[in-house]
């Protein structure tokens, strides 16, 4: 034992000790540079798995959006759905189904009747009364699909009200 100059006795190594320690450090960096080249294959592993996959989800959400613009075009299998599907929207008639209304016959829609609905339905879906987010924008979203069916009867309508009284300009005051 040697003193070590704080006093302490620190314990003498001989040289068979010295080489063992020598070993296990040489076999410790060894097993670090193993387990470095592992992590690093597997990030790059794994790199390459995700990268695919997000080509392939790529390609086929391609494909998908390729296939209804065809079928939206020709006009085939499904007409009306094919089209609110394309834009992202939905139909007449799902929009009647969730409203619980009955589809316009002859350009001529219950408006009140719909907007009951929809504000009755609205209400009881809201979230901060322990509805549904997801039933409500489902609501707003039938109503939209009714407003813009509804949209050019009116217009029309209005014209040929227009037509019928005569044209009377639209005077705004200044407020």
């Amino acid at each position: 034992m040697t003193k070590h100059h704080s006093g302490l006795a620190v314990p003498r190594l001989t040289s068979a000790a010295t080489q063992a320690l020598q070993a296990d450090d040489a076999e410790a960096y060894c097993c670090l540079a193993g387990a470095h080249r592992f992590v690093i294959t597997a990030f790059v592993t794994g790199s390459r798995i995700l990268g695919r996959s997000f080509v392939a989800a790529y390609q086929q959400a391609q494909a998908a959006s390729k296939y209804q613009r065809h079928v939206a075009k020709n006009g085939g299998g499904g007409g009306a759905s094919a089209s609110a599907s394309l834009s992202g929207g939905m139909t007449l008639d799902e929009a009647c189904k969730v409203l619980n209304v009955k589809p316009p016959a002859g350009g001529q829609a219950n408006v009140a009747e719909v907007l009951e609905r929809y504000q009755r339905l609205f209400d009881a879906n809201d979230p901060q009364k322990g509805g549904s987010f997801y039933l409500q924008s489902k609501i707003v979203r039938a109503k939209e699909r009714f407003e813009r069916e509804l949209g050019p009867m009116r217009e029309k309508v209005e014209h040929e009200a227009e037509a019928k009284e005569g044209w009377k300009p639209k005077v705004y005051k200044d407020r």
